[in-house]
């Protein structure tokens, strides 16, 4: 069996991190744990942590990193990732959140970051394109859209563009990602976890290019520590 693997997906909105992330959860057997879709489902359960973060949400404001981490903390703890391991997407965003994730992680760590790298152009046009479910979440394009006239082919919801997905609002999301990652980005090659890998290309090409550098980082590690 291909051995588990600890890895975090960094890159802009539309740099095609959710699809790479479902890839790699499938390519090494781990789990795709989304901090966004865990905040929605907690919501929607309403949980006690899912209460608490909604009033945030309603207010317009940011989540507080306690409680985004005691919601990762329960999900790192249970069975299978504590075996195999996970992909993380949409955490960290900050040095800060780095950090405690870090912390939270000891002593066994990462394995590594990989950096999605997409024009800014390209990501611009993907959004701009981006079509999804008011119900599921579950993504679509007007280059490749549902079977059926908008209606998603998962759960049969409505397939909508998103209020926020205009050229200006998708443009004001993304210098905030530079703003905010670009020391993240520069946090983690100082601690040699981060590869830059292309992100444009067939999503098979994309994959192929990261499961290359996890798995020369792997053995690179094991050349380093017999």
């Amino acid at each position: 069996m291909i051995p588990g693997a600890r890895l975090i997906v960094l890159g802009k909105q539309g740099a095609g991190k959710g699809t790479q992330c479902v890839r790699l959860s499938h390519h090494y057997v781990i789990p795709h744990i989304s901090t966004g879709d865990m905040l929605r489902a907690a919501v929607k359960q309403q949980t006690e942590l899912g209460r608490e973060a909604k009033r945030y949400m309603d207010a317009g404001e940011l989540v507080p990193d306690g409680l985004l981490l005691s919601m990762l903390e329960g999900r790192l703890a249970q069975d299978d990732t504590r075996g195999r391991g996970f992909v993380l997407d949409g955490f960290p965003r900050t040095t800060v959140q780095a950090e405690a994730l870090d912390a939270l992680l000891a002593p066994r760590g990462l394995d590594l970051v990989i950096d999605l790298e997409v024009p800014t152009s390209l990501v611009l046009e993907r959004l701009a394109g981006r079509r999804v479910c008011v119900d599921c979440g579950t993504n679509y394009s007007v280059a490749a859209p549902p079977k059926v006239d908008w209606i998603c082919d998962v759960c049969g919801g409505e397939v909508v563009q998103r209020p926020d997905d205009t050229e200006a609002a998708i443009q004001r999301r993304l210098d905030l990602y530079e703003k905010e990652t670009a020391p993240l980005v520069s946090w983690y090659e100082g601690s040699n976890r981060l590869v830059r890998v292309e992100g444009t290309g067939t999503p098979d090409e994309v994959t192929d290019r990261i499961v290359r550098v996890v798995d020369e980082s792997r053995r690179t590690k094991v050349v380093e520590h017999p």
